[in-house]
């Protein structure tokens, strides 16, 4: 069994003396592992990076075997990540909740492209808290834990909509939420896509959709704890305020 396609390094771990055992999210197989024999070698380590791309061939005698990994750098997003302390912990939350959250080995080619991109705007410090909040509300939709804020759960109202059921994550409006307001989360503009979204606003809306992380997908995944990661570059942000 082989194939050959590119994807983005998700985690590495040295295993024996000078392979690597790596992750990686690809377009076509998904998050998948292998083995990179050399990998942590003087000349391979450095090009074995989280968050970096690769061109990946990968091979075993059979499908559900773990398989070898030849991977060939295609871009580096180091220097990307090192150009200030919102870019390296943006990039590890993107790379930690990728492998945290995704089946193993199944295809998402649009979540796929969406983190492609949203990886090379690690040094815009302007748009990538923005972009960031809008890949985490597609990868929840992705997993199949989407949020409905299109209108009101309870008047139908598109208009004056300020809240999140925790139950249902549908949008519920200033008038449907009565006196079960203090119950619901906040759902500020910016998750509806209105307006730029300062970061406060976009802070906010990162701990809303951090309760589903936390409420619903953790415990479909066994409960394991959403990567600390998160909240390093949740904390990071906190800091430009």
């Amino acid at each position: 069994m082989d194939w050959r396609d590119q994807g983005i390094l998700l985690t590495v771990r040295r295993h024996g003396e000078s392979s690597a055992l790596i992750e990686v999210f690809t377009q076509a197989h998904g998050r998948h592992a292998g083995l990179v024999r050399g990998g942590a070698s003087r000349k391979m380590a450095p090009h074995l990076q989280p968050g970096a791309q690769l061109d990946l061939t990968w091979s075993a005698r059979l499908e559900d075997h773990l398989g070898t990994y030849k991977a060939e750098p295609l871009r580096s997003r180091a220097a990307l990540a090192l150009s200030g302390r919102l870019a390296l912990s943006g990039l590890n939350a993107v790379c930690a909740l990728l492998a945290f959250a995704l089946p193993d080995r199944e295809a998402y080619p649009e979540l796929y492209h969406r983190s492609e991109s949203l990886l090379d705007l690690l040094d815009n410090e302007d748009l990538w808290p923005l972009g960031y909040l809008r890949w985490e509300l597609s990868l929840l939709e992705d997993l199949g834990y989407g949020l409905d804020l299109s209108c009101c759960a309870v008047t139908g109202a598109t208009e004056g909509l300020m809240y999140v059921s925790p139950k249902t994550g549908r949008a519920v409006s200033e008038a449907g939420a009565g006196e079960w307001a203090d119950r619901l989360l906040p759902l500020p503009p910016v998750m509806r896509g209105e307006g730029d979204g300062e970061d406060i606003e976009i802070l906010t809306a990162l701990r809303t959709t951090g309760f589903f992380f936390e409420s619903k997908l953790a415990p479909a995944l066994g409960n394991r704890p959403v990567p600390e990661a998160r909240g390093r570059f949740l904390d990071a942000l906190s800091r430009r305020l």
